[in-house]
Order: structure tokens, then sequence, then C-alpha cells
């Protein structure tokens, strides 16, 4: 057989199971997150955020940051919830992979270069509880900055499951005109050396 035509049949192939693979994470992760309106929080949340910088008269911004801070905590809840949900599932199922590109039974046959979702969803938890709790009693435009960050790197990890790491800062980039260097470097200092460690990035 000729070497073009092989290889061209070898990558529909990949293609063609790469993208079932991807089908089933995005319908699996979507199916725990549908059970939460954790994607419409967030989007209230970054959206008043917006909304209160934009605001001139101090006592205005103050009333804005002050009603955003039930959303934050539904959200923080609702978030938590999800992650015990998920994390009931085993493990074999919650791996993502490490490579920059999403190849198809990584995580099946090569687990040593992938990491577990269940695990960096209890960090991205942990990073936004601390955020909206505002431990460090940050002034309400840190809060909001940190909080933002902690809220697009979780974004960012769902999509990396879904699809890639690639994809995802892509998506981040597009979405948000983000990079994710600038996220990672925005998100709480404690939140940002346990992503590395657990990524290895």
């Amino acid at each position: 057989m000729d070497t073009f035509v092989l290889f061209t049949l070898l990558a529909i192939a990949v293609h063609v199971l790469r993208r079932r693979e991807q089908a089933q994470r995005i319908a699996m992760l979507g199916a725990y997150l549908g059970k939460f309106q954790i994607e419409k929080l967030m989007q209230e949340v970054l959206s008043g955020y917006q909304r209160a910088l934009g605001e001139a008269e101090e006592q205005r911004q103050a009333q804005v940051w002050r009603h955003l801070e039930t959303a934050e905590q539904t959200l923080t809840e609702q978030f938590n919830r999800f992650v015990l949900e998920f994390a009931k599932l085993p493990e074999p199922q919650t791996r993502l992979s490490r490579l920059p590109v999403a190849l198809p039974f990584v995580s099946q046959y090569f687990p040593a270069s992938t990491l577990d979702l269940r695990k960096l969803l209890s960090l991205h938890a942990h990073g936004i509880g601390q955020a909206a709790q505002n431990s460090q009693a940050q002034p309400a435009k840190s809060k909001a900055f940190t909080l933002s960050a902690e809220l697009m790197l979780m974004q960012h990890s769902c999509h990396w499951f879904c699809r890639s790491r690639t994809v995802a800062s892509a998506r981040l980039l597009a979405g948000h005109q983000t990079a994710y260097a600038q996220v990672l470097n925005a998100v709480a200092p404690s939140t940002r050396k346990a992503y590395l460690q657990l990524t290895g990035n």
C-alpha cells in the first residue's frame, strides 16, 4: 500500500477515535455539571465584576460588590457539591492527558502520562472558596481579580479534560481575552503552587 494512503487512513482513524473519546468526556462532564447552575453563576459573577468596575461612583460600585457576594457564595457552594459528586467516579474515567494535543487511548494505555481531574477540581474548589471568602481581606477589586482568575483556571481544566490543553488555552484566550500564563499568574499563590505540582508544568 502506498505510504501516503496508509498515512492518510491512519490519520483518519486517529481523528475518528479522538472525536469519539472527546464526545464521551464532554457528555460525562456535562451530565454532572447539568445538575447545577455553575456556568450561569460564573457568568453572572464575571459580568458583575465588569459592571462594578465600570461604575464611576464609589457608593454605587460598593453596592454592586455587596450584591455579588450572594452569587459568589452560591457559586462556591454549587461548585463544591459538583466536585463531591464528580469524585465518586472511578479514577480511570477521570484521567486527562498531560500531552499538549489529544490522542486516543492515552489515558487508558499510558496512565503515567495523565493526571486525575478529580484532584484538579478539588484544588480549584479550594482556590475558589478561599477567594470568595476573601480570607486575605483584599480590597474588592483585588478580590474580584483573584476570583476571576480562579474561575478561569477551573474552566481551563474542564476544557482540557474534554479536548486538550492546547484547545483549552485557545478557548481561554478567545473567551476571556486572557492567556493561560496570565491566568496562572493571577490566581492565589497557594493555588498556583499546588496546580503546578499536580500538573507537572
